[in-house]
């Protein structure tokens, strides 16, 4: 399959790509300011391009889009939008523009987080929370066979000096068990389901 990965040089978007590589697709990266193409998720004709630019794919997987991590009296409106704007409104952009150019019985693949309130999380937890919705919703009315789901993964082991202190007394999991989720959504059958990664 031509899979579409946007964020494919993150922590998560790099060890997908290196799964999805290992099981012999044909893997376009594209990041924000690296990888074969780039594009601003936050954009409608950034995102456009980029897929005029590939052409039409059998899988598009997201492993993109920001959140805002700060306490909740101090929060602005602002800072709340950071999240809407990039990791909700960004992947929901990828999901409808790019529903045009995938092949029949293609997919799409989205991540959100863990479903647990953190300190600091607000933005984090109202964000995932819809994006999961939205996948639940687009799944019942994608035509021609088209798949979507979601992956959840909980804190990256690879990822605990950065983000370990706003998860006390999780379970940190391994990135390439993470993407073994995404490998599921791309491969599998299913539609409209969250893959929780939390243990």
């Amino acid at each position: 399959m031509k899979v579409l990965i946007v964020g494919a040089t993150g922590a998560i978007g790099s060890v997908v790509a290196q799964a999805l590589d290992e099981r012999k697709h044909d893997v376009v990266r594209v990041g924000r300011t690296s990888g074969d193409l780039q594009v601003d998720i936050t954009s409608d004709s950034s995102v456009d391009a980029m897929y005029a630019q590939i052409g039409r794919v059998d899988a598009i997987v997201s492993a993109a889009g920001g959140l805002f991590l700060g306490p909740l009296p101090k929060m602005l409106p602002a800072d709340f939008n950071v999240g809407l704007q990039s990791k909700l409104l960004g992947q929901v952009r990828l999901a409808l523009l790019g529903q045009h150019m995938l092949n029949d019985g293609g997919s799409i693949t989205l991540t959100t987080g863990i479903d647990e309130p953190i300190r600091q999380g607000a933005n984090a937890m109202a964000v995932n929370a819809a994006v999961e919705g939205f996948v639940r919703g687009a799944a019942i009315e994608l035509p021609r066979g088209l798949r979507i789901n979601a992956v959840s993964p909980t804190v990256l082991l690879e990822s605990l000096s950065s983000y370990g202190p706003f998860f006390p007394g999780f379970d940190a999991v391994p990135a390439a068990r993470v993407a073994q989720a995404y490998v599921r959504s791309v491969e599998g059958p299913q539609t409209g389901r969250i893959y929780c990664v939390w243990q």
